[in-house]
């Protein structure tokens, strides 16, 4: 019952969709109407609304996070896990928006920083050192996504590894359409208005 009561919150927390709320607080329209309508924070940029983008980023990290946190101080270090990947699912189906949600990256780095915070940094500055050298927000999310297990099983266990690789292949899935456009040169690069 403990573990079926923290996925249910933990899936209801992540389903939040803060970058449509942002969206609406900042008078941007509906999200899903600009740019890829991805209701993530990358779609938020490229309305040109920084501070709306910036909240939207550090709060769909932060309900990862909290997700994780709350369970761990309320039933331990595997639940804690269970916490993490439903915020996760919570984002990428969320009920609010009929099941389709984001593409997990801000929850995905929240619930990292949570689970293991040198983990979370190291895959935070992946994304950010890809997306300075290359300018795809896509493409810095497909590399942090591929080392964050790597650096799981490095810095915190090869069960919490085995976690992150189930995470990471969400983001990769929820990716596709991005893979196919990076691969045939059509991604746009970050900055890019909708």
């Amino acid at each position: 019952m403990t573990y079926l009561i923290v996925a249910v919150a933990a899936y209801l927390l992540g389903s939040i969709p803060f970058g449509i709320v942002m969206a609406r607080i900042f008078g941007l329209g509906d999200l899903r109407q600009i740019g890829s309508g991805n209701i993530g924070t990358t779609n938020v940029l490229r309305t040109g609304n920084k501070p709306a983008a910036f909240l939207t980023l550090v709060l769909d990290a932060g309900k990862g996070a909290v997700a994780v946190l709350a369970a761990r101080a309320y039933g331990g270090e595997d639940i804690a896990g269970l916490a993490g990947l439903f915020a996760m699912l919570g984002h990428l189906y969320p009920v609010f928006l009929r099941f389709k949600g984001g593409k997990g990256v801000a929850t995905f780095l929240g619930v990292l920083l949570a689970l293991s915070f040198p983990v979370g940094l190291a895959a935070c500055a992946t994304w950010l050192a890809s997306a300075l050298a290359f300018r795809y927000s896509s493409l810095a999310a497909l590399v942090a996504a591929g080392l964050a297990p790597v650096y799981m099983l490095v810095w915190y266990h090869h069960f919490g590894a085995i976690l992150v690789a189930l995470l990471s292949a969400l983001i990769y899935y929820r990716h596709q359409g991005n893979i196919r456009r990076l691969l045939d040169g059509s991604e746009p690069r970050i900055g890019a208005k909708g």
